[in-house]
């Protein structure tokens, strides 16, 4: 392994792991405040019991997310020297902004947590909501600095060196609209199937428990509106890539040859030596209609660009067509939630359907992760600084890489030891409710 393949796994292993626990600390705090709300409103006994239930996993998702994401500032110094070098100056505002926000979420979390009787009531549940918001803006903070890196803006870039540096023009790059979107919504989609699921399947073994019927209407009413809103994002953010990233977009469809009428594939294997993909459904002009919203518009092929400034045409095909696959079977079943909910027949095949579904917005949020950062590659810095460039020349990162693999797994497996304990006990606590 080399030192530059060993930072980079480093990198995405640890990404990987902490996007699972961003998300859900961005999300999951909502879900809470919204069944504290209805317990305010209402005074019904399983929404008291289910804000909480998730109380506590919020507050056990929030020390990972911590821990992972500390982890992650430092690994940008270590791994990504020759980075930090241009980045640091350029894109410090959002670090920051992010950091305030992670505080004040810190500081919300401690309110709501101890506050129980010592507040008002419906000020102990803004100090929830408050939860919510800081970790939903430190999403928001963190794309706008992965943003920059796909769209760099905000400097001038005079023999190799930035000047004239503008960091709110960097923040609020081309692409920061776009990816912000799309990660909000799909934090919402994957983190709703999620919890649905986990409810789901604790209803099949407990169909009279209120409090998981709770917890899946919630969960599924934000779940399912972001799963039909997020189709229209994606169509925008294309259209965007389509754009900024010209190569990007062409190996997320395994485009090669520049042309109008540019068919979409669905599926299919890539082979970048003879140019062509095997295996694929082709429907002719839809490529350019989602780009350019013209069925006769050209789109740019990967032959437009040397070879060595492609992606790996393969990965990031297939990682994109799982994204959008998968996000069009949530859609779908989103929408029969909802049909199914007015009709009142949320019937036990319907919940298997969701237990089903529990991973498949996780799975789907890191495939675009792969199509944003493997899109991006050669280039760190879009354009300007390869990755190969700005790597650390320090010796032996792959040890690093293994550490760091151990240490996430244990991590990993105290996380989901310390769940299942939790929604044990909460059966508990529900069947002893129902005696």
């Amino acid at each position: 392994m080399t030192d530059v393949i060993a930072a980079r796994s480093t990198m995405a292993f640890s990404l990987g792991f902490h996007i699972i626990f961003a998300a859900i600390g961005m999300i999951m705090p909502l879900f809470m405040a919204t069944a504290h709300f209805f317990y305010l409103k209402h005074k019904r006994s399983e929404d008291l019991e289910l804000t909480k239930l998730w109380m506590k996993g919020v507050a056990i998702l929030f020390a990972v997310g911590a821990v992972s994401g500390t982890v992650l500032s430092f690994e940008l110094g270590l791994l990504w020297p020759g980075f930090m070098k241009y980045a640091g100056p350029i894109i410090g505002m959002p670090f920051s902004w992010e950091g305030t926000a992670f505080f004040l979420e810190a500081v919300a979390i401690g309110l709501f947590l101890y506050g129980w009787k010592r507040m008002s009531p419906w000020v102990h549940w803004f100090s929830g909501l408050a939860v919510g918001i800081c970790g939903f803006a430190s999403g928001i903070f963190i794309v706008a600095a992965n943003s920059w890196m796909n769209s760099p803006s905000g400097f001038d870039w005079v023999n190799g060196a930035a000047i004239n540096i503008d960091p709110v023009a960097a923040m609020f790059n081309k692409a920061w609209l776009h990816q912000t979107l799309h990660m909000q919504f799909a934090a919402i989609q994957a983190v709703g199937f999620t919890v649905a699921g986990v409810h789901a399947f604790l209803l099949l073994r407990n169909p009279k428990a209120a409090l998981h019927w709770r917890a899946l209407k919630i969960a599924m009413a934000f779940a399912a509106v972001a799963s039909l809103i997020q189709p229209l994002i994606g169509h925008f953010a294309a259209q965007r890539v389509a754009e900024l990233q010209p190569a990007k977009l062409a190996a997320m469809e395994a485009h090669f040859e520049t042309g109008p009428k540019a068919p979409l594939y669905l599926g299919g294997i890539p082979d970048e030596n003879t140019k062509s993909i095997d295996y694929a459904i082709k429907i002719p002009g839809l490529l350019s209609f989602l780009a350019f919203d013209d069925i006769d518009a050209p789109v740019k092929g990967l032959s437009e660009f040397p070879r060595e400034d492609w992606p790996h045409v393969t990965i990031v095909h297939l990682s994109f067509d799982v994204m959008v696959g998968l996000g069009s079977l949530l859609a779908l079943v989103g929408l029969s939630y909802f049909y199914l909910l007015k009709k009142n027949k949320l019937s036990p095949t319907f919940l298997k359907i969701l237990v089903l579904c529990t991973p498949l917005g996780f799975i789907a949020l890191e495939a675009g992760w792969v199509v944003t950062e493997l899109g991006r590659q050669p280039w760190i810095i879009y354009g300007l600084v390869r990755t190969k460039d700005a790597t650390t020349p320090m010796p032996g990162l792959q040890f690093h890489f293994y550490l760091f693999l151990v240490l996430y797994l244990g991590l990993a497996a105290i996380t989901l030891w310390l769940f299942k304990r939790q929604i044990q006990v909460a059966q508990r606590n529900v069947e002893r409710g129902q005696s």
